[in-house]
């Protein structure tokens, strides 16, 4: 699929068909707190509900980016060549099985959208509650019924793969899952994992969103893309949104036998919609080894940290493979968000399984102190 500025143009003009189609549900902020809460200016001390690097874009992106800024007059679909190359190449995949978008928000959407409008594929969609909900939240829309498996404490909170199994029949499009899970942050086994792929692929396809792979013990032995390189039925979803801190400049990528892109790709945009400073300073970041070893230590001693933190206070977080831990509260979660937020500490909340539970970000080290401090005080 090669990209010149006839098909860049095209793939714009599909850009505004889909936004209009779907209502952006990628770009929707996260909720961060109560409808009607006012935050008094500059009183937020910690911004940690929404699972950004608070150390990126790496300086050599910054850098990239104040140099293209000038070049933004031009069409990017060179970039996007040379970016779409090199995430290949990282992942040790053809060309033609890379499809590029801003962020992986958008490429959620777009399998969310071929999945709603495909004629040959039933109209459910199986994943596991909670989870991150811009593909469901899309495919609602559209007329796709979710087929929910709730976490549970009997599994540890974990994604059961045996009952989503039980769950795949004749009316299903897709499973959806998030691996390591979002707002859990627990990681599935990848031995397990991947026999799940293999069996269930074989009737439906699979799409793993990796956003947070990069903070797993072994990423490539987490990944599923080994299974993409064999053929199977599996979509896998990054996003440099994390690790690289590219949170608002929005670049992402998606992996997939070609046979399945092309079909995607109908709803995505293929990379033009991402800018010339957000391409090029991508190309750079994805280089950047250095960088992301920096950020990923430093989510680890913001870890720690918070581990220690729990402990002292009597709280007892899950199991996190991410940039983010969840523990369950001991108040309603509307109630633990607004009283956080009066010390100047933004988090979310979630409820599931009988209980209210916080998922906090891993922030800097006094992010992290602010953190500690608020929940002391309301704790």
């Amino acid at each position: 699929m090669s990209i010149n500025r006839r098909d860049w143009l095209r793939a714009s003009m599909l850009s505004g068909l889909t936004l209009a189609a779907a209502p952006a549900a990628f770009c929707e902020p996260e909720p961060e707190m109560p409808k009607g809460y006012k935050i008094p200016k500059g009183a937020l001390k910690a911004r940690l509900s929404a699972n950004e690097n608070p150390y990126g874009p790496s300086p050599k992106a910054i850098k990239t980016i104040t140099e293209a800024a000038p070049d933004g007059y031009l069409y990017a679909m060179e970039y996007a060549k040379q970016f779409r190359k090199l995430v290949a190449d990282t992942e040790g995949v053809p060309e033609d099985h890379v499809l590029l978008g801003a962020g992986s928000g958008e490429l959620l959407t777009a399998a969310s959208l071929w999945a709603a409008y495909r004629p040959d594929a039933g109209r459910t969609i199986v994943a596991p509650d909670p989870t991150f909900d811009a593909l469901p939240r899309t495919a609602v829309k559209h007329g796709i019924t979710m087929d929910k498996v709730p976490l549970v404490a009997a599994d540890g909170y974990d994604i059961n793969l045996n009952k989503l199994n039980e769950r795949v029949g004749s009316q299903t499009g897709m499973v959806y899952l998030c691996n390591p899970n979002n707002p859990t942050a627990i990681t599935v086994d990848p031995t397990k994992l991947r026999a799940f792929c293999e069996a269930v692929g074989a009737k439906t396809p699979i799409l793993v969103d990796e956003a947070y792979i990069d903070y797993t013990p072994d990423p490539k032995a987490y990944s599923m893309v080994d299974l993409v390189k064999k053929g199977s039925n599996v979509i896998i979803t990054r996003t440099f949104s994390k690790v690289h801190g590219f949170a608002g400049l929005r670049a992402g990528y998606m992996i997939a036998k070609p046979e399945l892109l092309e079909q995607i790709s109908k709803f995505a945009t293929g990379g033009s919609s991402m800018s010339m400073t957000t391409l090029r300073a991508a190309i750079v970041s994805l280089q950047d080894k250095e960088f992301v070893k920096y950020s990923l230590g430093k989510a680890q001693e913001s870890k720690d940290y918070l581990y220690k933190v729990l402990k002292q206070t009597n709280y007892e977080p899950l199991p996190s493979g991410a940039n983010f831990v969840m523990f369950p509260i001991r108040m309603k979660g509307e109630d633990f968000v607004t009283r956080m937020m009066d010390q100047g500490v933004s988090i979310r909340q979630w409820k599931f399984d009988g209980q209210y539970w916080c998922r906090v970000s891993l922030g800097t080290m006094p992010q992290m102190q602010a953190f500690a401090d608020g929940l002391k005080l309301i704790s």
